[in-house]
């Protein structure tokens, strides 16, 4: 069964437009030291779907993005701790959600993203996948 995730980044430093110019080949999901975020990039299968974050000033999903490689050590460090996916850009997403959006939907409430906003890597059940997905106009 598939498995929706959330991937938040600065965009800054790695945004929707460098992981899209990444095409199928994708990136690593690098730079987490996080356990909890970490443990959860170790429950992802190939073929999950997450939605793309920016965080800092634009707080919005900007894009749906596919895990193409399960949980593989981290190339950006030598401790053994820090494991990471791979994932590539399905879709743009036809108007970002925001943040105050996403806040302003009781039906969303319980979203680990309005629970637990400094979280880079975090689950999203069916029906707030199916939910931000039609709030931003963009097929899921």
């Amino acid at each position: 069964m598939m498995a929706y995730w959330l991937f938040k980044s600065e965009p800054n430093t790695w945004g929707w437009d460098n992981q899209q110019a990444k095409g199928d080949a994708g990136e690593e999901w690098d730079g987490v030291r996080n356990y909890q975020a970490r443990n959860f990039m170790r429950e992802m299968k190939v073929g999950d779907l997450g939605f793309f974050y920016h965080s800092l000033k634009e707080k919005s999903v900007v894009g749906i993005v596919e895990v193409i490689a399960e949980a593989h050590p981290d190339s950006k460090t030598d401790d053994p701790r820090w494991e990471c996916v791979d994932i590539k850009a399905v879709r743009p997403f036809v108007k970002p959600v925001t943040l105050d959006q996403i806040k302003g939907e009781e039906r969303l409430a319980e979203m680990v993203l309005v629970r637990n906003s400094r979280l880079s890597v975090q689950p999203v059940s069916d029906a707030e996948w199916q939910l931000v997905c039609t709030m931003g106009q963009t097929k899921p």
